[in-house]
């Protein structure tokens, strides 16, 4: 499963923090325009991240996901990835993301997430780093390969293997550190791909580290996973020394 559309992250709100938040309409380089959310902390720092959602792409969740960043002075936009298909308008919860996840491409993708990057930059960010979850997660590795001169990518339970060109084939294109954060009982993801994606990255000599939490579900990020706060916690914490680090 992924995140039902009430979920929320599992992360506190600062108390009094302050920040900018909008929506946006950005545009791709093949021209294709797509929403996005943006979330800007009070005092401008050098650091953002380019949220990618799961395959039910932009909503609420990662909307306040963008807002947990922006209060820990982290820049962030999170970005929708159904602007071809699905236009740029607010959707509910009758929207049909499996047609639509079905015509997407890693070239599509990869062109919003430059669009999202791009759109950082222009902010004055010089260190980005991408965010991502399920479908996202595995295009976060991905755009470590795409040439966006990222200085790290995080995936939240993405898929390394399958369909190509995949995370673990990318592996020796990969210019970033590399965080894979893992449900250790995933019943799709497995013990075998998270192995095969950090034996791929060792090979390649990119830094990373692949970590599965042990009884973990798929979507465990997740305020209603009560079960799993303590690994909730954990991700986050190591999301954010993550991004310290190669900042």
């Amino acid at each position: 499963m992924c995140f039902d559309l009430d979920s929320v992250p599992p992360i506190p709100s600062i108390e009094g923090g302050a920040v900018d938040h909008s929506d946006l309409e950005l545009e791709a380089a093949d021209g294709t325009r797509f929403a996005a959310f943006a979330a800007l902390p009070e005092e401008a720092g050098d650091v953002g991240v380019v949220i990618i959602p799961d395959v039910r792409g932009l909503y609420r969740f990662y909307e306040e996901l963008a807002l947990r960043f922006a209060e820990r002075g982290i820049a962030a936009v999170a970005i929708d990835f159904y602007g071809r298909t699905a236009g740029v308008a607010k959707r509910g919860e009758d929207f049909d993301y499996p047609e639509h996840r079905a015509q997407t491409t890693l070239e599509g993708v990869q062109a919003d997430v430059r669009a999202g990057v791009d759109w950082l930059r222009d902010q004055g960010i010089g260190s980005i780093f991408t965010v991502g979850f399920c479908f996202g997660g595995r295009h976060s590795w991905l755009a470590a390969a795409a040439g966006h001169g990222l200085k790290g990518a995080v995936g939240f339970y993405g898929m390394p293997a399958g369909d190509s060109p995949n995370p673990i084939e990318r592996a020796p294109e990969m210019e970033a550190p590399i965080l894979a954060l893992q449900g250790g009982a995933d019943q799709h993801i497995t013990a075998e791909h998270n192995a095969a994606f950090d034996e791929a990255l060792t090979a390649a000599g990119v830094e990373h580290e692949v970590f599965a939490y042990p009884g973990a579900p798929h979507s465990f990020f997740d305020r209603k996973q009560d079960e799993f706060a303590d690994a909730s916690e954990d991700a986050w914490i190591r999301t954010l020394a993550f991004i310290e680090r190669y900042e």
